[in-house]
C-alpha cells in the first residue's frame, strides 16, 4: 500500500511537477492552493522552507499532520483515546452530514473519531488522527454496490491502525515551514521572504453550472461538524480565484489579480490542467502581461486522466 490519500492522486503527475520544480533553484516556496500535501512533503525534503496554504479545512488539516508537523508521532496512548467506544452510538450523531455520504455503521464510527480527537493533548497529533480519518474515509468510499464485496472484513478502527503504517512519520527539516487556511491573496501578499510561488489553478467552474458535490466534499463537512456552512463559505469566496466565473475573461482576471500580487516573488511556477476552458496560450499571455515567461513544459495524461498538464515558469530561475 502506498500513501494517496485520494483516488485521483497520480504519482505520474507529482513526478512532473518535481522534474519541472529541479530546474528552478528556491530555498523557499509558497503554495496558495496546496490541495493534496504530496508536492509540499517532497519540498520539505529538500530542505525548502515550506508555506502551504488552501481556503479548505481539510488540506489545511493535513497540512498541519505532515507538513507543519515536525516531530508529533501518534502513540499507543493516543491511539486509545481515538479509537474509544467508536462504533457505540451515543443519543444523536453530532454530524447528520455524515449520513448522506455513509452508511449507519460508518457514519458512527466518523462521529467518534472526530470528537475522540479534540481530547488529544497537541495540534498536532489532532491533525495526524484526523488525517488518518479522511484517508479512512476515502476508504471506505471508495467502494460503490459492485465493489463493496472486495471491501476487507475488518472494522474501521483496524483499517485506521494500518493505514499509520503509510502515513508520511515526521520529518524535521530544520526550517519553520508553515500550515495556513488564508484568504489565498491575503496568504501570497504576506509571503515577503519566499523564494518561490507554486500556483496550482484550481479548476474554473462556470456560474451557470450545477453546484457538485466532490470526493474532498465529505472531508470539508466531517472537519467542519456538518453541512450548513457551504452557503456562507461560498459567498466568502465570491470574486476570487477559485469561484464559480461567468467567463473565461473573468476567470484569467483573477489569475492576474493574484500574480500582480505575488510580483515580490522572484519566481513562479503556475500549474494548470487544461481542460477546454482556458488554453495555454491564454494563460502565457495573461502571465506575459505582468512578467517575462521563461518556458513551458507539457505533458500528456490522456491515457490515465483524461487531461493534459502545463507548468509555466516566469521570473529569475
Amino acid at each position: 500500500m502506498v500513501y494517496s490519500d485520494s483516488g485521483t492522486f497520480s504519482s505520474g503527475w507529482l513526478a512532473f511537477e518535481l522534474g519541472v520544480l529541479r530546474r528552478l533553484k528556491f530555498t523557499s516556496a509558497a503554495l496558495p492552493f496546496t490541495g493534496e500535501p504530496h508536492l509540499s512533503l517532497n519540498l520539505k525534503r529538500w530542505k525548502v522552507r515550506v508555506a502551504a496554504n488552501d481556503p479548505m479545512i481539510w488540506s489545511f488539516t493535513k497540512a498541519i499532520a505532515l507538513v507543519e508537523n515536525f516531530a508529533d508521532r501518534l502513540t499507543e496512548s493516543d491511539l486509545s483515546i481515538v479509537l474509544h467506544d467508536a462504533y457505540v452510538p451515543r443519543d444523536k450523531l453530532d454530524n447528520p452530514a455524515m449520513s448522506k455520504w455513509f452508511n449507519e455503521t460508518d457514519a458512527w464510527w466518523l462521529d467518534n473519531v472526530r470528537f475522540n480527537a479534540e481530547r488529544l493533548d497537541s495540534e498536532y497529533k489532532r491533525a495526524t488522527a484526523l488525517t488518518l480519518g479522511m484517508m479512512v474515509g476515502d476508504y471506505a468510499l471508495s467502494f460503490d454496490k459492485e465493489t463493496r464485496v472486495l471491501r476487507q472484513p475488518l472494522s474501521l478502527s483496524k483499517i485506521f491502525r494500518q493505514l499509520i503504517k503509510v502515513l508520511p512519520s515526521p520529518y524535521d527539516n530544520s526550517m519553520r515551514n508553515l500550515s495556513t487556511n488564508q484568504d489565498v491573496r491575503l496568504f501570497v501578499a504576506e509571503r515577503q521572504h519566499t523564494d518561490l510561488l507554486f500556483l496550482r489553478l484550481p479548476s474554473p467552474v462556470l456560474q451557470s453550472e450545477p453546484s457538485r458535490e466532490t470526493l474532498s466534499g465529505w472531508r470539508e463537512e466531517w472537519l467542519r461538524g456538518g453541512d450548513d456552512f457551504w452557503t456562507t463559505f461560498k459567498q466568502q469566496q465570491a470574486g476570487k480565484l477559485g469561484a464559480p466565473v461567468q467567463s473565461k475573461q473573468q476567470y484569467l482576471g483573477f489569475v492576474e489579480d493574484l500574480l500582480r500580487t505575488a510580483s515580490h516573488i522572484p519566481i513562479w511556477a503556475i500549474a494548470q490542467t487544461e481542460n477546454g476552458f482556458i488554453s495555454s496560450e491564454e494563460l502565457v499571455e495573461t502571465v506575459g502581461r505582468i512578467r517575462k515567461v521563461n518556458a513551458i513544459y507539457t505533458k500528456d495524461f490522456s491515457d490515465l486522466l483524461g487531461v493534459r498538464a502545463s507548468i509555466i515558469t516566469a521570473g529569475n530561475s
